[in-house]
């Protein structure tokens, strides 16, 4: 019996593993470090599915700036008018997913773990000023540790584009 090779793609290079390692590490550090000083929330789960794209896949669309901030802050935004519009309940919580995953097509600003968004805010009764931290502070301060951490490894490929 053969075995067929892979269709995945190549492993990536040490460096861009290093790089993803570094920088992930020092993005969530931050985050929680602030949470901890300011025992406010600066951290959320998706920030981690966001680090996955910004270091492992910055080329991608789903990782550039304009994606990431934007597809934070208008998943955030319906999950909120949801929640202090029309309560927790089984229908609005689905329909604040379905219309953030719609308006960020519409936008273009498609960023898969902003999906979870809502789903976050719902479970923690979230308030307004959740919109600003740690949804949209945190996310423009991934795109510049992003930015910043491919700069010093001597990677220009990040972003592709900034809008």
């Amino acid at each position: 019996m053969r075995i067929k090779p892979s269709a995945a793609p190549a492993r990536a290079p040490w460096q861009a593993i290093m790089v993803a390692f570094l920088g992930s590490f020092a993005c969530i550090a931050v985050l929680v470090a602030l949470t901890q000083v300011h025992q406010t929330l600066w951290i959320m789960a998706p920030f981690g599915a966001t680090c996955v794209l910004a270091f492992a896949l910055p080329e991608s669309p789903l990782a550039q700036p304009r994606h990431i901030i934007g597809g934070h802050v208008i998943t955030a935004l319906i999950g909120l008018l949801m929640l202090h519009s029309f309560g927790e309940a089984l229908w609005s919580t689905a329909l604040a997913v379905a219309l953030g995953i719609i308006a960020m097509q519409i936008l273009r600003v498609t960023h898969p773990p902003a999906g979870a968004n809502p789903l976050l805010i719902f479970s923690l009764h979230a308030s307004w000023s959740f919109l600003i931290h740690p949804v949209l502070i945190g996310s423009v301060m991934i795109v510049l540790i992003t930015y910043f951490c491919h700069r010093l490894a001597g990677q220009k490929k990040y972003p592709v584009y900034w809008w």
